[in-house]
């Protein structure tokens, strides 16, 4: 009865005094005020207990949230409760002042305020069981998709293991894009034409390719006979289709393997065929076959694609047939052996550049004038230090939150450069960085600092929208329609910092609430420029009027006059509490005991297994998962097993969360 309660929103249930519907009163008062923005699972204020309902939830769940505010109510005194003094700005907030004191806006807080104060009975203990129940995922649908496209690396990595190619064909077809931060989102997995056209172009190499000069790859495990031909066709696509094929597609590929009386050519014609099918190109994630025959294929695929990011190898396949997928025990046992395989070293590489971008990085522009020495070679150095860094963490079992706090790197001669250190006798050795630096982790390492960087200089936001987004797992909005973004020029009458010109960004309210998250964090790091060197002042060039009216050209640069400008490194984390910092070892320090970012962590990598962004039903799963991150000591192994295996026993988070409950009763 609660919970039917609590699902209809109290909708029916006549509303106290004068404070109307709070659909239709307060909460477009609320959504106007944009305290979605903070108050989601992905905002700023997202380990507050205020999480607003999904922007289509249905009417009677905006009223059972409405209810639920209560919790945020000072029964004895209303006019303390956080729910009015939080977003009037009587108490600090990191949102500023979202609704006006004594406004009308504000009268009609305070009504529903009001009637919060006198609930009671069952209204009462429905509206303090629904966040419970959100909490705990309840409403929330699982949102895994029956098929997902092969992503460009999945391609390429299973044409290797398929038919030992090692062109990596899948680097000329279309570029994919970036969807909730990687670039294997089934939401970014449509089929262009032209995507279509290079499978077709592919297919058609790569079967040439594999059968040129006979069976060189060993793909035929018979002498060529009629009956060969139908064995090859069903050993072949029981690899490619990564299950076995039904009796009329081995029907249908028999008949195309006869079309030509060459046994070679013929099996030329099936391998090109099912490379271009829809079964190749797209690998089972789920099933809704009601007698779950391929449910165990599904598994195998899953688990192959999320810890190898490439088929199943013939021992997956033969744990699929046995059954041994369908207990944990067969699944734990399968992926501690995949993560003992080199394999397990390409899937991380791939999450580990989409998830820090190396993409900008390798794209990326400096001016050769101030930065003469960054080069392609150097961005490659940069991303090389990275994934160097990273694995050494991962395969090594140690801490993954040093990724964070490490007072060392992985150094070549151009970054030693950058650094300020001795090139090591080998490339990318462990250097300790030196005590006076103020580097540590990834956030004082080159890839980071360069990639949020201008062309010229650093970028304030640029580097507290990455540390927002990637380690904090919080969604900062877009700007407004038609805000002016550009900073006044510095002009030598009037030199500035870059904190100094950004001071507009708070002084405009439009701009003040959002780049204060971003601004704030950024400042802290400005002791280091657009290629990640250290600088102890801000320096401004002007260039000098020509005395003989020559303009300037790469070889002829006019003379500069150099301003130098005391740097303000005071920064923090917006929202974390006692997050004052003034360099990248001392954000780094606050980043890894976050309990924030040790949960950002286990997203990213949720979101990059699962090919999603997590819902509301995946809280309960993140929780565990990461509960069971720290209890290993931050072994990111142990991460990947946990989240492997809780993917596919959910019914476990389920049973232990009652369990819980018992106990807490």
């Amino acid at each position: 009865m609660l919970k039917r309660m609590i699902l209809l929103g109290l909708a029916g249930t006549a509303l106290w005094g004068q404070s109307g519907d709070f659909r239709t009163t307060l909460y477009p008062i609320l959504e106007k005020a944009n305290c979605r923005a903070c108050h989601n699972s992905e905002g700023v204020a997202s380990a507050t207990r205020l999480h607003f309902p999904e922007p289509d939830a249905e009417p009677n769940k905006i009223a059972a949230f409405g209810n639920s505010l209560v919790i945020l109510v000072d029964r004895q005194q209303p006019d303390e409760s956080l729910l009015l003094r939080k977003p009037t700005a009587r108490t600090p907030h990191t949102g500023g002042e979202r609704i006006k004191q004594n406004s009308p806006e504000e009268a009609v807080l305070k009504a529903w305020i009001a009637r919060l104060a006198q609930l009671s009975g069952p209204e009462l203990a429905a509206a303090l069981k629904y966040r419970e129940l959100e909490n705990a995922g309840s409403g929330g649908v699982v949102q895994d998709g029956e098929l997902r496209r092969l992503t460009h690396s999945q391609y390429n990595h299973t044409v290797r293991d398929l038919l030992g190619d090692q062109t990596s064909p899948a680097l000329q077809f279309p570029t994919e894009d970036f969807v909730n931060g990687f670039l294997n989102q089934s939401r970014g997995q449509s089929l262009s034409p032209l995507l279509i056209e290079a499978y077709s172009n592919a297919a058609e190499k790569l079967a040439r390719s594999a059968f040129r000069g006979g069976d060189t790859h060993g793909l035929i495990s018979c002498k060529p006979s009629p009956a060969c031909g139908r064995q090859f066709v069903r050993e072949f696509g029981r690899k490619a289709f990564r299950r076995p094929l039904d009796p009329v597609e081995q029907q249908r590929y028999e008949s195309l393997f006869a079309r030509d009386p060459d046994f070679m050519k013929g099996a030329q014609l099936v391998v090109e065929a099912m490379l271009q099918s829809p079964n190749f190109l797209f690998w089972l994630n789920t099933t809704s076959d009601p007698k779950l025959k391929l449910k165990a294929w599904a598994t195998a695929s899953r688990l192959s694609y999320s810890v190898w990011d490439t088929m199943p190898d013939g021992e997956l396949f033969a744990a699929a047939e046995r059954g041994e997928l369908a207990t944990r025990r067969g699944v734990e046992k399968q992926v501690q052996r995949m993560l003992a395989d080199p394999r397990a070293h390409e899937s991380l590489d791939e999450f580990v550049s989409q998830w820090l971008r190396f993409d900008r990085l390798t794209t990326a522009s400096k001016d050769r004038r101030k930065f003469p020495y960054f080069t392609r070679e150097t961005a490659n150095a940069m991303t090389t230090e990275a994934r160097t860094f990273v694995s050494d963490l991962v395969w090594n079992d140690g801490n993954f939150m040093d990724l964070f706090t490490a007072n060392y790197g992985y150094v070549s001669p151009e970054l030693a450069r950058i650094y300020g250190v001795n090139a090591p006798a080998k490339d990318f050795e462990k250097v300790a960085f030196p005590a006076n630096s103020e580097r540590a982790g990834i956030l004082g390492q080159g890839l980071f600092l360069a990639l949020t960087a201008k062309p010229d200089d650093s970028s304030p936001t640029a580097r507290g929208l990455f540390v927002r987004e990637q380690f904090l797992c919080q969604h900062v909005p877009d700007p407004p329609p038609g805000v002016n973004t550009n900073l006044p020029p510095v002009t030598e009458a009037k030199p500035q910092t870059n904190r100094d010109r950004m001071s507009e960004h708070t002084t405009n309210a439009s701009c003040a609430t959002c780049h204060k998250l971003m601004d704030g964090v950024g400042f802290g790091l400005e002791k280091f420029d657009a290629v990640g060197a250290r600088r102890e002042q801000f320096e401004l060039q002007f260039r000098q009027k020509p005395k003989d009216g020559k303009e300037e050209d790469e070889d002829h640069p006019l003379p500069r006059r150099i301003v130098a400008l005391p740097l303000n490194t005071q920064a923090y984390v917006a929202g974390v509490p006692n997050s004052e910092f003034t360099s990248p070892a001392q954000l780094g320090a606050i980043l890894a005991t976050s309990s924030l970012c040790q949960e950002c962590v286990v997203k990213q990598y949720f979101r990059f297994q699962a090919g999603r962004s997590d819902t509301l039903a995946d809280q309960p799963l993140i929780r565990r998962a990461t509960d069971d991150f720290r209890n290993s000591g931050f072994h990111f192994k142990a991460l990947i097993l946990s989240l492997v295996v809780l993917r596919e026993f959910p019914e476990e988070i389920q049973r232990q969360d009652v369990a819980n409950n018992h106990k807490s009763h």
